[in-house]
């Protein structure tokens, strides 16, 4: 944890103020320490350069999920090249030139391939918070970047003060037990005039998951140990990966290219490296929450907080993206993101 991540945070419990206790210090990250709550007294712990405001254990709703994904993305730790234009896809029509300056949210940031993303762009601070072990891996990836913090959090109970500028969660709120309620919290930490997007599953054209890849990952492939999954799951990634190179990649171009199964997907994903294919696997079967959210939901969404002039596009027919700004400041809104 950096000092300068302090300002930012509020006690998840009561809004409170907190003090800071360094233990021990490397360079300019706080190694361990603990948060104290000046109004309530409660007590966040500082461990391995993180501040832990979630108590996953005795968390019966997110605890399996959390495990699942802190594991996976412990093993697919690594930050590769291609990851800034997928990120990039996710969050259009944001552009680098909208985060400069800005405090940014990440709601759901995995091993912070994304968060790395955003602190090069130019963010002022961008702070990206899990509830799993995913945390570890995520302050490894970000660390040497002064602008880039990680916390361990709750989604619904976010220990930080409404002091941002951009929120966005990409492939997180449609595995949370209520993903609605992770994206109002979100935009709950959201200055006004402030801009939200959300990348999430599609239920349209995906029936196919639905009907034969869902049940299997609910009944086995979620409940295995990761080191099985891990196994378990190359197969189908060979199998994957001959046809992207083989079929997929080649007819990309092509006339033929609309005949293919599930061809926008599977032709982006075709440029990818087996270790990317083995890890969209991975990730398919190891999900113990997955919800397939229709685009009119979504839509619902941003109405709800009011959101001026949203927008969601359809994404390789089979995903949704939402973006759009809270009301009270669109014309500013206007002029950061290049309309």
């Amino acid at each position: 944890m950096k000092d300068t991540l302090l300002p930012l945070l509020a006690c998840p419990a009561c809004g409170g103020e907190l003090a800071l206790t360094a233990t021990h210090r490397e360079a300019a990250e706080i190694m361990t320490g603990s948060l104290q709550c000046k109004p309530c007294r409660a007590d966040y712990p500082i461990r391995h350069g993180v501040p832990r405001f979630a108590d996953v254990a005795n968390d019966e709703r997110q605890r399996e999920t959390a495990a699942n994904f802190g594991a996976q993305w412990l093993v697919f730790d690594e930050v590769q090249s291609h990851h800034e234009q997928q990120f990039r896809d996710w969050i259009a029509p944001v552009t680098p030139e909208f985060v400069e300056g800005n405090f940014v949210l990440e709601g759901g940031c995995g091993k912070g391939r994304h968060t790395r993303v955003i602190a090069d762009w130019g963010a002022q601070a961008v702070i990206g918070v899990d509830l799993s072990d995913a945390v570890e891996a995520a302050f490894r990836n970000t660390r040497d970047l002064p602008n880039a913090h990680i916390i361990q959090a709750d989604i619904y109970r976010l220990p930080l003060r409404q002091e941002f500028d951009y929120a966005f969660s990409v492939g997180v709120l449609h595995h949370l037990p209520n993903p609605r309620g992770g994206f109002t919290s979100l935009v709950k930490h959201l200055n006004p005039g402030g801009a939200i997007s959300a990348w999430i599953y599609g239920r349209e054209n995906n029936e196919w998951i639905i009907n034969f890849v869902d049940p299997l990952r609910k009944t086995l492939t979620s409940k295995l140990p990761t080191r099985w999954l891990y196994a378990l799951s190359y197969l189908p990634t060979i199998v994957l990966s001959l046809a992207l190179k083989l079929i997929y990649a080649p007819l990309s171009q092509t006339s033929l290219k609309k005949r293919l199964f599930y061809s926008n997907y599977l032709c982006y994903i075709a440029r990818f490296p087996f270790r990317e294919i083995h890890n969209i696997v991975h990730d398919h079967l190891t999900a113990p929450v997955a919800y397939y959210i229709r685009r009119e939901e979504l839509a619902d969404w941003y109405k709800e907080i009011e959101s001026v002039d949203y927008e969601i596009a359809w994404h390789n027919q089979n995903s949704w993206r939402g973006f759009g700004f809270l009301a009270a400041s669109i014309k500013s809104g206007e002029a950061k993101h290049g309309n």
